[in-house]
């Protein structure tokens, strides 16, 4: 079945002209206070390297019926995103390392064993969001959607099309009785890959199918714009990010899960899915301290019934 892009508003096709200017929402880069009491290297890097990478049950991906959407975490901030129709692979990685960080826990389905991507949506240029071996390994002439800023980075990857959206802007994707909506949503984050390139965009994706509504955060510390994607869209799944918030600089860049928590009421959605933890040790925090703290939150909150825990490869269907 041929896929095709539909009218919508759009970003630029092929890049945009750079400015350097930082986008809005852009976290501070001023290191936090006392960030140089711990040592990254020797704490976190070091014993990680003598540490066995684990593996998750293997799962099998169901049937998607008409009208349903299924979100499949495939591990940290990758996911895959199906109708009976279309399949969507928001930032996928399957790297075994991220430069010097060591992958710990297996991604939950291979390359191998996805569907046919249709499209490809990327949050932004960060090495863990955006892994360039993994884009070409999903490649196939299939269009990539990408912030703006962002779309020199993976020209030359496989894609037939590289769509750069600013904030708001949206395109409709697929055929006439199997339509998404992208939408390209605030984040409180910062863009760059390396040190000079700080004008690149980034945000969250909205996904909305047949009446469902799904939100991929992205990466992002805690910011007001939450209430304001609640208020635009009725989100019937939050996929939010809970790990790497006691991170070496010290600044506040990633969430924790108490914050994640109370973006998930900003954001009034109907279930929380929780991501972005388990796979490297971005932060000082455990691997298992997310998680926990999670639940503990939740119980505390009495929204423990909201929460959709995910094992890596495991689908959620709506």
């Amino acid at each position: 079945m041929v896929k095709k892009l539909l009218k919508g508003r759009v970003g630029a096709v092929r890049g945009m002209a750079p400015t350097k200017e930082r986008p809005e929402n852009h976290v501070s880069m001023k290191l936090g206070e006392g960030w140089h009491r711990r040592n990254y290297l020797t704490e976190i890097l070091l014993p990680s390297l003598f540490s066995q990478r684990e593996k998750p049950e293997p799962k099998v991906l169901p049937e998607i019926p008409g009208g349903a959407v299924g979100i499949t975490w495939i591990g940290h901030a990758s996911f895959l995103i199906r109708t009976s129709k279309s399949a969507v692979l928001i930032d996928p990685n399957w790297a075994r390392w991220l430069k010097v960080v060591k992958r710990l826990r297996e991604p939950g389905l291979s390359v191998h064993q996805l569907p046919s991507i249709d499209l490809v949506l990327v949050s932004h240029a960060h090495f863990d969001h955006l892994d360039k071996k993994s884009l070409r390994a999903v490649a196939a002439e299939q269009p990539i959607v990408v912030p703006e800023h962002v779309g020199d980075l993976v020209h030359g990857l496989g894609f037939d099309r590289v769509h750069e959206l600013k904030r708001w802007e949206h395109l409709d994707f697929g055929v006439p009785d199997d339509v998404l909506r992208i939408t390209l949503t605030p984040a409180h984050h910062w863009g760059a890959r390396v040190l000079h390139d700080d004008h690149r965009g980034f945000g969250g994706f909205v996904i909305e199918h047949a009446g469902k509504t799904v939100f991929h955060c992205g990466d992002s510390a805690w910011f007001e714009g939450f209430a304001e994607i609640g208020e635009r869209w009725r989100i019937d799944a939050a996929l939010l990010p809970i790990g790497a918030y006691e991170t070496p600089s010290g600044r506040d860049v990633h969430m924790n899960p108490e914050e994640a928590l109370r973006a998930f009421l900003d954001l009034k959605a109907q279930c929380m899915v929780p991501m972005h933890y388990g796979a490297f040790r971005l932060g000082f925090e455990s691997m298992g301290e997310p998680p926990d703290r999670l639940l503990g939150e939740a119980r505390n909150l009495g929204l423990e019934s909201r929460l959709r825990m995910l094992d890596e490869g495991e689908t959620l269907v709506l």
